[in-house]
Formats: C-alpha cells, structure tokens, sequence
C-alpha cells in the first residue's frame, strides 16, 4: 500500500486501492495551499485511507468551485496532506507530493488539469492530458 508523510514524518498516511484520480489542478486555492502554482493530486477511495501516525490540523473554507473543502496539514511543519470535499463525500484528495516511495510519484501522473483557465500562461498543457475548466 502506498504511505505518505508530512515533512517532519509526525503525521503519515497510506492509502489502499487505485486512484478514482489523477489531476493537476490550477484554482487559486491549491496556488495558495501549495504555494506553487498548481498542485498535484491523486482522488482515493475515502474507505481505504487511513491516518497511521499523527493527528493533523484542519482548516475549511469555500473553494474555487463554491462547495465547502477542509484542508489536513501537519500541526508541527505545516505540510498539506489531503483534502475532502463536500462534492465528493467518498473520496479522499491526497497531495501527490507527499507520497513517500518516488516510484508511487511516477505512478501519480495527471490525466487531467482542472480549472484551466487559472493557469500561468509561461506553463503550458501536460502531454496527454484532458484540461477542464473547473471540477467536473
């Protein structure tokens, strides 16, 4: 199963199954969570997460799209490791980055950018991916 930590390793997850997911996303939220200007994300099935280690802070805000999103990040380091999303109860959105085995980083490749329009225009559209102009 593939696990993931924050930066200081006091909160790790893992997460069972294949991604329902694999999205780079533009909105001005994950500019702002990542600090980057897009983020990389996988969606997993809600019931196969789990928190092995840790109890991460959370802070909820309307997103982009207008639904309520809560954000899970390390107390102590502040790395963002997940978010859930009203629009999709089931599902869990994990941030790539965090994954600790770099083969699972390769395995994490987008399939689709979301909220297009949000992109800087220096970067331009992964190969093979489908863009969307906001969440489906």
């Amino acid at each position: 199963m593939p696990t993931g930590s924050c930066f200081c390793e006091a909160v790790q997850i893992e997460y069972s199954g294949e991604p329902q997911g694999k999205a780079l996303c533009h909105c001005r939220d994950c500019h702002k969570i990542s600090g980057s200007v897009f983020s990389t994300n996988l969606i997993v099935p809600k019931d196969g997460f789990k928190i092995l280690k840790g109890k991460p802070k959370e802070f909820s805000k309307q997103a982009d799209s207008g639904k309520k999103i809560t954000n899970y990040f390390c107390g102590d380091c502040g790395t963002t490791l997940y978010r859930l999303g009203e629009w999709s109860p089931d599902a869990v959105i994990l941030k790539a980055g965090v994954l600790d085995n770099f083969q699972d980083l390769h395995d994490a490749k987008p399939a689709v950018e979301l909220f297009v329009p949000s992109r800087v225009n220096w970067m331009s559209q992964l190969p093979e991916t489908a863009e969307k102009p906001a969440m489906p």
